[in-house]
């Protein structure tokens, strides 16, 4: 904020990143709130808790990106480092390259590192284009998939300008992979409040290859459509051969659009119809809980509906410790009311406050 030419002084946050789950969600979702609303923050025990303590090369990619795109001055910003300091200057769209596996050869996350960035980008005075290269579709984390068939398309629906492409695929531990996204700033985003869901949700799929025999791609998506038919679903699946990936993977892909979305990669050892019934066992349990999106998305969304200029009501099948532990960085941030009701399903009420940026 700014008076004339001063800036106005706020403290500077200080924020425990072992708390609750205590894992890099702490460290994405602060700094990208920090850049949104112009904030400086300081992080303590980053990832305290872990095997491998401190930042990793996926999440020394989002301090790095977001310090380009804020102009901000960082102290900790290495591998390894449990303490980090971050003062934004402000908001810049425009193009920007960045590439997890250069920090040290990884297959971290292009879908965790766009999420992080989106938030502040949405606020950018200008257009913003990115291009982001690691994993695409890598374990414990979002798939492109994901992004493109259930979390932007939601954003879509709230107000967000913003597309995303996959450009080549990027599996682990090879990497390689490579997303791009065009966003557009936004002047306010819509509340996310559910309507009635449908009793037979019109899901889609994608069981792909890559340097892989095509029958196992057409055995996952067969043991697919046994399973959902089993449960009265259909669904509209793809099947896929991919040669632009570096490495050799495998997925399946199950989601309902701006709702829901599960993915299950193979691995040596693991039979087709194994990975199918991954991906389907979740689908299967998210469809009988009846909540209106999946727990992970729940926890993704948080930060953009903390900014939103009216309440947010919906449900997901559980309070994850992910979600929870978002919540309270949020509210370390904004004067927000979070009303989180661990029910069968569970039910989130966010009603923002003072602070969005402007």
């Amino acid at each position: 904020r700014r008076r004339g030419d001063a800036m106005i002084s706020r403290p500077i946050l200080a924020l425990d990143a072992s708390h609750g789950e205590g894992g890099g969600q702490i460290v994405r979702t602060a700094l990208a709130l920090a850049v949104a609303l112009e904030r400086s923050v300081t992080l303590t025990g980053v990832r305290a808790r872990r095997p491998k303590p401190g930042l990793r090369p996926q999440h020394l990619t989002v301090v790095r990106a977001l310090a380009a795109m804020s102009g901000a001055d960082v102290s900790g910003d290495d591998l390894g480092s449990t303490e980090l300091s971050f003062a934004p200057r402000g908001r810049r769209g425009g193009e920007y390259r960045f590439d997890v596996g250069a920090i040290q050869g990884s297959a971290g996350s292009v879908a965790l590192v766009f999420q992080s960035l989106l938030l502040p980008l949405i606020f950018a005075d200008t257009p913003s284009r990115l291009i982001l290269t690691g994993g695409t579709h890598v374990p414990w984390s979002p798939t492109v998939h994901y992004l493109s068939e259930v979390f932007v398309p939601l954003l879509n629906a709230l107000g967000v300008e913003v597309s995303v492409a996959l450009r080549r695929w990027g599996w682990y531990p090879a990497g390689g992979g490579e997303l791009e996204a065009a966003i557009a700033p936004i002047r306010r985003l819509e509340p996310f409040v559910e309507d009635r869901r449908s009793a037979r949700p019109h899901i889609v799929g994608v069981s792909a290859v890559s340097h892989l025999p095509r029958s196992i791609a057409e055995r996952q998506r067969r043991r697919a459509e046994e399973r959902l038919a089993m449960a009265g679903l259909a669904a509209d699946i793809a099947v896929e051969e991919d040669a632009t990936a570096l490495g050799a993977g495998t997925l399946l892909f199950l989601g309902v659009r701006g709702r829901a979305g599960f993915s299950a990669l193979g691995r040596r050892g693991l039979p087709a119809e194994r990975v199918a019934d991954e991906a389907a066992d979740q689908l299967l349990a998210w469809h009988a809980s009846g909540a209106a999106v999946d727990e992970h998305l729940a926890d993704q969304l948080a930060p953009f509906l903390a900014l939103a200029h009216r309440p947010s009501d919906f449900s997901c099948p559980r309070l994850s410790p992910h979600l929870e532990t978002v919540v309270w960085v949020i509210q370390r941030f904004l004067c927000i009311r979070c009303a989180l009701d661990d029910a069968r399903p569970a039910r989130v009420v966010i009603q923002p406050g003072a602070g969005a940026p402007s």
